[in-house]
């Protein structure tokens, strides 16, 4: 056996040299995601745009639904026991008024200024912000009818509870009592601000402190880990 040796060693010498002059393997490097496209202003239909995709339809100034998208079990957000009026879908109201409780036991109540819009309420919101500050302050500010992540029936603009400002009338709500709570835990019931601090250049809007909305509990800890704003990660994971 111990005259193989050198024939063995030669051998493996040979395989050596041989896959030296070749190169070692090359590895594939997998592409990294493209980030979304860069903000401007159309109207393309959203991929993901029936009524029973509101978790995963993205809204920007591109991608939008139609004029007939109404959500259907629309209910008053007083079922979830929080102030203020306007209507959301039935299915967020439990985590609502889960995070409504919490809130007020933390004592950062909150206050709902704005749910449930229609393609003509959007319009007409819309179209008074154009005409007070011009088209391209109004089009950061306010989303063009269709492009609103209200017209969802899932998104909530909050203010603080017990006071009639709103949030927007403060110097960054995000300093107040209730404003930080929310940046805090919203996510935990499910609520994500969709257009943070620093981040117009990816959001295409201006800075909300108020405006947030809901995807679940489940998907808002995983958006959260990724530490993307959301507009990315629906880009990311669902377009």
């Amino acid at each position: 056996m111990n005259s193989l040796r050198p024939l063995c060693l030669a051998f493996a010498l040979a395989v050596g040299t041989l896959f030296g002059a070749l190169g070692a393997p090359h590895q594939v490097a997998l592409a990294a995601p493209l980030p979304p496209p860069e903000c401007r202003y159309q109207d393309v239909m959203t991929r993901h745009n029936g009524t029973g995709d509101w978790r995963i339809s993205l809204l920007d100034p591109i991608y939008m639904v139609s004029r007939n998208y109404v959500p259907t079990g629309l209910v008053s957000v007083s079922r979830a026991n929080i102030q203020g009026g306007g209507y959301v879908r039935k299915s967020i109201i439990a985590d609502l008024a889960a995070m409504a409780a919490a809130a007020r036991k933390a004592g950062a109540p909150l206050r709902v200024t704005s749910a449930y819009r229609s393609w003509n309420q959007q319009r007409s919101l819309y179209q008074q912000e154009v005409r007070r500050y011009g088209e391209k302050v109004g089009r950061e500010s306010v989303a063009r009818p269709g492009h609103s992540e209200h017209q969802l029936g899932t998104t909530i603009d909050f203010t603080s509870g017990g006071s009639s400002k709103k949030a927007w009338a403060y110097n960054n709500w995000a300093n107040t009592k209730s404003g930080s709570w929310i940046k805090a835990n919203g996510w935990r019931y499910g609520f994500l601000l969709s257009y943070p601090d620093g981040k117009k250049g990816v959001t295409c809007y201006r800075y909300e402190p108020w405006h947030y909305r809901y995807v679940g509990r489940e998907m808002a800890a995983d958006v959260r880990a990724t530490r993307l704003t959301l507009r990315e990660y629906l880009w990311k994971h669902h377009h």
